[in-house]
């Protein structure tokens, strides 16, 4: 079990920038949406659903826009999303993986490719860079669910595979699992820490790449080009900014 880790950064600056709130509703919607289309459209009963309520839940999304979203679903009008993911380097040789919910490849495709090219990055093939990940579970704590110690004893005892504290402002608990045991451990997880703020499949890189001021500023830059677009869900680096280069960033 691993403890302290700045995890938060590879990840992107959580919190670091107000995120427009209706385009992080859009996509939250959009995930339930698809989440109630795949299983049952009752949270107790599809765990991904669940998971998706939750996240929203934990951005203060309205009680309607969520029912709206699952309503949706079942009565089957609407788009039709697919789950894609992209592959890619960014600047410095940074490795990326963006994953997306899109009724329109071609054009998600495209959005995505420009942003890598105009941003110092350049899209791959798929499988160009998962294979220095490992696909795993990710439940998140914001660092009020505990301190430290409190975490690892809940996540040893609920059977996580590892955990990432970080008790810093914009931190929190990052607790690792395996694909298959993720919702097991996350609903084990909710009588002694509350309900989680995301547990989703995750990417998690092999090795972190530590990257300087000039790549990191690029590097943010084509993220948050990624993050604004509605199709994308979720950016997922191998890459680590230290607390002064970020100071110096703003």
């Amino acid at each position: 079990m691993a403890g302290h880790s700045k995890f938060k950064n590879i990840m992107h600056r959580k919190g670091a920038q107000d995120k427009k709130r209706s385009a992080q509703f859009s996509k939250l919607s959009r995930e339930i949406t698809v989440a109630a289309k795949m299983g049952m459209p009752d949270p107790d009963m599809n765990p991904r659903l669940r998971a998706a309520v939750n996240a929203a839940k934990a951005q203060s999304m309205p009680k309607d826009n969520i029912q709206r979203a699952i309503d949706k679903a079942s009565k089957g009008d609407g788009e039709n999303y697919e789950e894609v993911r992209y592959e890619g380097y960014g600047p410095g040789g940074v490795a990326l993986i963006v994953e997306a919910l899109t009724d329109n490849r071609n054009r998600t495709a495209t959005n995505v490719r420009t942003a890598f090219a105009k941003n110092g990055g350049n899209l791959g093939a798929s499988g160009a860079v998962s294979h220095g990940f490992d696909r795993l579970g990710l439940i998140e704590y914001p660092v009020g669910a505990g301190d430290e110690d409190k975490v690892l004893e809940a996540a040893i005892e609920a059977g996580a595979e590892d955990v990432e504290s970080d008790m810093g402002e914009e931190g929190g608990h990052s607790i690792w699992t395996s694909v298959d045991s993720l919702h097991e451990v996350a609903k084990a997880l909710e009588p002694v820490l509350g309900e989680a703020e995301g547990v989703k499949l995750a990417w998690r890189p092999g090795l972190k790449v530590d990257v300087d001021e000039d790549t990191a500023r690029t590097l943010l830059k084509l993220v948050d080009t990624l993050d604004d677009d509605d199709d994308v869900q979720t950016v997922w680096g191998n890459y680590e900014i230290s607390d002064a280069v970020m100071e110096k960033l703003g």
